[in-house]
């Protein structure tokens, strides 16, 4: 059973706040390239739920906290340390690459 990372406005604030080390993906369920990243970030989800939340934020049903962030296209991947955005990747990221730049938030 696939862990839910869906994340909804609602909740943006507290996981942010209790989580020190947060990956957000910016997706839409029509974006190519989006769903060609999707089983990298379930699959690093699962594996790395003890170092970081990794949640997906789809921009057709969160425009506000898209909005915020400045998301103008997608993927784009936007990494949280301590409750401050610290990095941001956007388009496809390889798993290795993706690894790396969650590795250098812990």
């Amino acid at each position: 059973m696939k862990m839910e990372i869906q994340l909804k406005q609602t909740d943006f604030n507290s996981v942010i706040e209790n989580n020190s080390n947060v990956l957000l993906d910016f997706y839409a369920d029509w974006c190519g390239p989006c769903q060609t990243l999707l089983p990298t970030i379930h699959k690093l989800a699962d594996e790395l739920k003890d170092d970081v939340v990794i949640k997906k934020v789809n921009v057709d049903e969160n425009q506000e906290l898209a909005a915020k962030f400045n998301i103008r296209s997608i993927p784009t991947l936007v990494f949280f340390k301590d409750g401050k955005s610290v990095d941001s990747h956007t388009g496809l990221i390889t798993e290795r690459n993706l690894r790396s730049k969650i590795d250098r938030l812990k």
